[in-house]
């Protein structure tokens, strides 16, 4: 699995960072956002990738985990 640290970034930079990640085709990845804008663009890619996502938040960061959908 591939950690992703996209904190200090504005879109769509994390965005690119995510595209390009999943380009290797790996089954899972994790992000890790500071900005709920980057949060939501990166979750509807990663939908629309076909992955499903799950965010955990903690002191405003936000940890996604996108797992491919079977």
């Amino acid at each position: 699995m591939k950690i992703l640290d996209a904190r200090g970034l504005s879109c769509p930079e994390p965005v690119i960072l995510l595209r390009q990640a999943m380009a290797s085709k790996e089954a899972e990845y994790t992000l890790l956002v500071d900005n709920h804008a980057s949060k939501e663009n990166t979750i509807r890619y990663g939908e629309h990738a076909g992955y499903q996502v799950e965010v955990t938040e903690n002191n405003g960061e936000y940890t996604l985990l996108f797992r491919k959908c079977k």
